[in-house]
């Protein structure tokens, strides 16, 4: 009987090193360094974020810009092909929502990325 409750014990701390020995092995496998930017303008971090909002901004208004042409010409076709006077008006609809919606995505995006940094400094006092 002492000998299967020492068993047991055992049993229990070696499950239980197995368990830390593998939390820990994972732990340091799955960390990765992160370096900081000196690319960009000078290395500050604000100017390196803002480095990535203009070009984030950039991939957001080519995308943007490419699907609402592509909704605009599918609303277009719609708007011609279609027989029914109410189906026309529709099309015609959404073609203005698609580029109110482009039209605000850009402004926000532009804003951010450009008007943004030029009201940087004036928020002091004296």
């Amino acid at each position: 009987m002492y000998k299967s409750l020492t068993m047991k014990t055992h049993s229990k701390h070696l499950k239980l090193y197995t368990f830390i020995i593998t939390l820990i092995f994972a732990c340091t496998y799955y960390t990765f360094n992160i370096y900081a930017s000196t690319t960009g303008s000078g290395g500050d971090m604000w100017a390196v974020a803002n480095t990535v909002i203009v070009d984030l901004y950039n991939k957001i208004a080519g995308i943007s810009t490419v699907l609402a042409g592509l909704m605009s010409a599918i609303a277009v076709l719609g708007a011609k092909l279609s027989n029914n006077q109410h189906k026309v008006d529709q099309s015609w609809d959404w073609l203005r929502r698609i580029w109110v919606a482009w039209a605000v995505i850009n402004g926000i995006g532009a804003f951010i990325a450009y008007i943004r940094p030029l009201f940087a400094g004036l928020n002091t006092i004296g």
